[in-house]
């Protein structure tokens, strides 16, 4: 199904988990030297005292900027990848940033999927691969081998982690397959740091799901294509799948509330329903049970807690009552079953905020998708923005920061109201004031340092391609 006649408004973003999943596991090195004597993205947040504040760090302050590419494999200070939306991203060993395809605007300002990758070293942008124009293909090569000529074809909205080698993984998203057709994709890559290579799932688009035996591996396995999905990594390296927009065991399309797992050779799925558009069954808020289920959903966000159990938020998808909206309730999977442990069992539910930077038990997020989330090195997750309600129940993009502690949630920054404009101030500088415009669809890291950054996404007008850092 083409992008835009999706069930609900312009979304997407996911979170990223893997991010999250490595900083708890200690796989990530954030912070390192971008080269050159440049400080390190954490040191040079050390230099300014301001705290619970944004800065514009990076990108215009203007909507549908094409991008600058440049020379391949050289940075330089006026790269600039376009504005984009529903991107995927991670963080390698160095600290550094890197970012691939969405929807955006390609180096001749033409709308549509891109597949460029970009690396960001704390000062400056350098496109590493992929095209500069967009809708291409994908370029598959031979299964599991590593060519120079490989290259995903563009997309968004894929997921992603990162393995124990610092390898990064893509899986699925909305965009081209090897004939250059459209549709929704299964196909996993993985990155070297020079080579692309084809891993498992097919090369063309809008495959159904092959589910097996639950809790039985078999190489014949696979997730139907999809895209919109949620992803993080345990402690054994192996790879779990939650949930999306895409194609069931019998190739109908719809919302899906499968979980798998990849153990680097071949797929499990492990809980969830083999068909589309099933109701969440809760249970008892806060009590674990074998049949308790998250309902099928897309454009959730989630992160690993500091125990190793997935907590997974809201996203656009079917209620206790097989309703569909977007939700705002919390679950976490401990390895073996679903607690809900927060929020409503009912779609679009208002937000309550309560008092600024007040934890209280009754404040809670409002039904929200395409959001974008971060973990801190205290385990606190972090959450912003998305398509969804505010405190009044109006629908809307949003731009409100949230922490979630453990326990309670506190209203970090931003309004209670949906489609706010950005205030940039001056670029680098942090100030109470600067705050990023409402808006669904980006992609985001966190350094060594806990500070919190952005990039991109989508607002009611148009794509972004602005970078922010938060100091909490």
């Amino acid at each position: 199904m083409p992008y835009l006649s999706k069930p609900h408004s312009y979304w997407h973003c996911l979170t990223r988990l893997l991010l999250v999943a490595l900083l708890v596991s200690g796989l990530i090195a954030c912070g390192g030297s971008s080269g050159g004597g440049t400080p390190s993205l954490g040191e040079e947040i050390k230099t300014n005292t301001n705290t619970n504040t944004w800065a514009w760090v990076s990108g215009a302050n203007t909507l549908n900027q094409a991008g600058n590419y440049g020379t391949l494999g050289t940075a330089n200070s006026s790269n600039q990848p376009g504005a984009r939306f529903a991107s995927t991203s991670w963080q390698d060993t160095s600290g550094h940033f890197w970012l691939f395809g969405g929807q955006g605007y390609d180096s001749g300002g033409a709308l549509g999927n891109l597949n460029d990758l970009w690396r960001w070293d704390g000062t400056d942008w350098t496109w590493i691969s992929g095209s500069n124009t967009v809708n291409q293909p994908g370029t598959y090569g031979a299964l599991n081998t590593p060519h120079a000529t490989n290259i995903p074809g563009a997309r968004l909205d894929a997921i992603t982690w990162i393995d124990s080698s610092g390898h990064f993984w893509l899986f699925g998203g909305e965009g081209y397959d090897s004939t250059g057709n459209y549709g929704d994709l299964n196909d996993l890559w993985r990155w070297d740091g020079s080579d692309w290579t084809w891993v498992s799932g097919s090369n063309v688009r809008n495959i159904p799901g092959v589910y097996g035996t639950q809790g039985a591996a078999n190489i014949s396995n696979q997730p139907g294509a999809r895209t919109g999905a949620i992803s993080w990594i345990d402690a054994s390296g192996d790879f779990w799948l939650f949930g999306g927009w895409g194609y069931d065991s019998g190739g109908a399309l719809g919302n899906l509330n499968d979980l798998w797992r990849w153990d680097s050779s071949q797929w499990t799925w492990i809980s969830g329903g083999n068909v589309q558009n099933l109701s969440g069954i809760y249970g008892t808020q806060g009590t674990a049970d074998n049949a308790n289920v998250p309902g099928a959903r897309n454009l959730s966000v989630g992160w690993i807690g500091t125990s190793g159990d997935f907590w997974l938020l809201g996203g656009f998808g079917r209620d206790s009552v097989g309703a569909a909206g977007n939700l705002n309730d919390l679950w976490r999977w401990d390895g073996t079953d679903w607690t809900w442990m927060s929020g409503s069992n009912i779609v679009n539910q208002a937000g309550v905020y309560g008092t600024l930077r007040v934890a209280d038990a009754a404040n809670r997020p409002g039904a929200r998708s395409a959001s974008v989330s971060w973990m801190d090195t205290s385990g606190d997750f972090w959450l912003f923005g998305g398509s969804g309600r505010d405190s009044s129940g109006n629908n809307g993009r949003l731009n409100d920061l949230w922490r979630w502690n453990g326990t309670q949630w506190s209203w970090m920054s931003g309004s209670s109201g949906t489609n706010q404009s950005a205030s940039y101030g001056t670029l680098n500088q942090h100030d109470a004031s600067n705050v990023p415009g409402a808006r669904s669809g980006l992609v985001s890291w966190v350094d060594s340092s806990d500070n919190l950054w952005m990039l991109g996404g989508k607002d009611t007008i148009g794509h972004h391609n602005d970078l922010w850092r938060y100091r909490p």
